[in-house]
């Protein structure tokens, strides 16, 4: 019943989940994907205490696509960000938590996977910049927008993690 009445709460009052359930949205591109790396992502997560959401698996168009990185359109990379992503299939997910945004980020490691920590992401699977395996929001604002884009509200699942007192004070 909580979880309803914070959804609720965020979505009329357009404060979005803070706290606990803050939301990030996540999405393993297409190398990620022909990588198989899907299980290996959403383990981390997992492990790091995050609580899932929401997931699809879906081939996104290059519409959507062009609205998700709408904020690039003025970049030389942009048409062939667009293009690529839309070549193959992709893993949105909706990843819930303390910090979520922030941590995640730290997680994926740097854009470009030469600046990439051991231990991130892509600093453990990438190689090159096109080809950096995962997109994860910058700002609580970013994922919002995001998860909305991506994400119908009904198709997000607010539940109890059994664990959830073990992670949390």
């Amino acid at each position: 019943m909580i979880c309803l009445f914070l959804a609720f709460f965020a979505h009329f009052f357009k404060t979005g989940w803070t706290g606990v359930n803050e939301r990030t949205f996540i999405a393993v591109k297409p190398d990620g994907v022909q990588r198989k790396l899907v299980g290996e992502i959403i383990r981390r997560f997992e492990i790091k205490g995050f609580k899932l959401a929401g997931l699809k698996f879906l081939q996104a168009s290059e519409e959507k696509l062009r609205e998700h990185y709408w904020e690039l359109r003025e970049k030389p990379f942009y048409k062939g960000l667009v293009k690529y992503m839309s070549s193959g299939p992709i893993v949105a997910m909706v990843w819930q938590g303390l910090d979520v945004v922030k941590t995640s980020r730290k997680m994926l490691g740097e854009t470009n996977p030469v600046d990439s920590l051991p231990g991130t992401i892509r600093g453990d699977y990438s190689v090159e910049v096109g080809r950096n395996i995962i997109h994860g929001s910058d700002s609580v604002e970013s994922a919002q927008r995001e998860i909305s884009l991506w994400f119908e509200e009904h198709e997000l699942v607010c539940w109890e993690e059994s664990t959830e007192h073990w992670i949390y004070e």
